[in-house]
């Protein structure tokens, strides 16, 4: 059997439910295709910065959002090896700066918003792509059920392991010898714990510790081990004594919150990113075919820009797509050659953010986990408050 539709997304990850809600809001119908039963939710929250926010307004979702999620004032970074701070700085308004808004907000909850905010019908579950291919100027996506769909535009926000970026060409992304865990404790309660992002860095670890809201603590952390990634997922617990192992000089508080999550609310990744210069030379979009989010720049979260970069991209790609398609008169190869300069525009315009994203959170995660005392010197006297600044700023582009 065969369907007919004018725009197919694949994955329903934030950028393919933003870009869809974008696409929604110019009154452009959208198909999205997610290979799960549900929604997915794995790694459970996400630091939205200034440029998140902006995005979360253009599609019309941030009140409630706002809502439910504390702003933070400001991130304190301490050393791990001494237990100490070593930088502070305020999201707050100083001098010639402006104010910065910034909020970790539970993953589940800004899935939900999307999808509320979407027509009934226009996501599809348990629709795994196995195949695309050409059919005139239209594409044939292959699902795993045997049915096959015809699409006008084919957009690939479907993943670090995403089949779209495969057909436009792009290298697989590459492990960067890191891996993640995070996890979230809820206190009926309350935590106690100051609205303010936490970070220790230092003895090969990056983590970091900050409240959602009065009830529910989110916390990460990024490191190298000798550990394959079946033993980690086969064994939660152990993960989890490493890490506190790695923290032994951070204050009790925080390592309890750490100690109070339960196995099932851990989740494991291996970290990959896709090289700078194949951002730079490789091919985002085709014809009537583009990519976003982690199938077009798969980043380590070491600037907590990877949620933010895929709303983003979903904004931005809703409107290069929406100006395309806006014209529903004509010839039918113009409209085609008009959604080809759209999905070439979106590229251009995401290719430079893309590349120094990539780039900056290589690079901070590499100085944050190494060893050594002149690098531990560096990173705690002089590169902390810099970086600090640095993520602000990256925070104030992207999305205008």
């Amino acid at each position: 059997m065969e369907l007919v539709e004018d725009i197919v997304i694949v994955g329903a990850g934030i950028a393919g439910l933003t870009t869809a809600l974008g696409l929604h809001r110019l009154g452009i119908r959208s198909l999205v295709l997610e290979s799960h039963d549900s929604l997915r939710i794995t790694g459970f929250a996400l630091a939205t910065w200034t440029n998140a926010w902006k995005a979360l307004d253009a599609v019309g979702i941030a009140e409630p959002l706002r809502q439910q999620h504390n702003r933070l004032p400001g991130v304190m970074i301490f050393s791990t090896i001494s237990g100490l701070p070593t930088a502070e700085r305020p999201f707050s308004a100083t001098g010639t700066q402006r104010d910065h808004e910034v909020r970790c907000v539970q993953r589940k909850i800004l899935m939900e918003t999307l999808v509320k905010e979407l027509p009934r019908g226009n996501i599809k579950f348990s629709s795994k792509v196995v195949l695309i291919e050409q059919s005139g100027d239209l594409k044939l996506i292959h699902l795993s059920d045997g049915s096959i769909l015809k699409a006008k535009v084919l957009l690939g926000c479907d993943g670090v392991n995403s089949v779209v970026a495969k057909w436009l060409g792009l290298k697989a992304p590459t492990f960067v010898g890191r891996f993640a865990v995070r996890g979230f404790v809820y206190y009926e309660n309350g935590h106690g714990f100051e609205p303010k992002f936490f970070q220790f860095v230092g003895e090969g670890i990056r983590s970091g510790v900050v409240a959602c809201n009065d009830k529910t603590m989110y916390w990460f952390a990024t490191f190298s081990t000798s550990m394959s990634s079946q033993e980690m997922e086969e064994n939660p617990a152990k993960v989890k004594q490493f890490v506190l192992s790695k923290l032994e000089k951070v204050a009790d508080n925080f390592k309890a919150v750490i100690h109070d999550t339960e196995l099932e609310n851990l989740s494991l990744a291996p970290l990959r990113f896709r090289h700078p210069w194949d951002i730079l030379w490789g091919r985002m979009s085709k014809s009537n075919v583009c990519v976003a989010d982690d199938a077009f720049h798969p980043t380590t979260p070491d600037i907590g820009q990877g949620g933010c970069a895929a709303l983003e991209d979903g904004v931005i790609l809703a409107r290069c797509l929406g100006e395309a398609m806006r014209d529903k008169q004509g010839i039918r190869s113009e409209e085609y050659k008009r959604i080809e300069m759209g999905l070439k525009n979106y590229a251009k315009e995401r290719r430079w953010r893309a590349f120094e994203l990539i780039s900056t959170a290589y690079m901070v995660g590499y100085i944050q986990t190494s060893d050594g005392k002149i690098m531990s010197f560096l990173r705690d006297k002089v590169l902390g408050g810099f970086f600090a600044k640095h993520q602000l700023r990256l925070a104030n582009k992207g999305y205008p």
